[in-house]
């Protein structure tokens, strides 16, 4: 387990991650001190916890309003498909 410890809006938290894991945890914090920063910009200083209680609506409302990925029935049919060609193939 790792330890990084990623900036938002000029304060260090540190957050564990998987070995390996610590780039990706990286990326993710610059994206979220990014929005932060947005948020701040459009209304003004607020305080830590008010910012990041904010900050986390306001992802959760950006997660929830991204379209679903839709699978159309030509996908079915050819998931399908694939399945039973490997269903013959371990049968014989």
């Amino acid at each position: 387990m790792s330890v990084v410890s990623i900036p938002i809006v000029n304060k260090n938290y540190p957050m564990g991650c998987e070995d390996g894991q610590e780039s990706r945890l990286i990326d993710l914090g610059k994206m979220v001190d990014a929005r932060a920063r947005e948020i701040l910009d459009k209304i003004g200083p607020l305080p830590e916890n008010a910012l990041l209680a904010t900050l986390c609506i306001v992802l959760a409302d950006e997660v929830r309003n991204q379209p679903h990925p839709t699978v159309s029935d030509a996908d079915l049919r050819e998931i399908l498909a694939r399945i039973r060609e490997i269903k013959n193939k371990i049968g014989d």
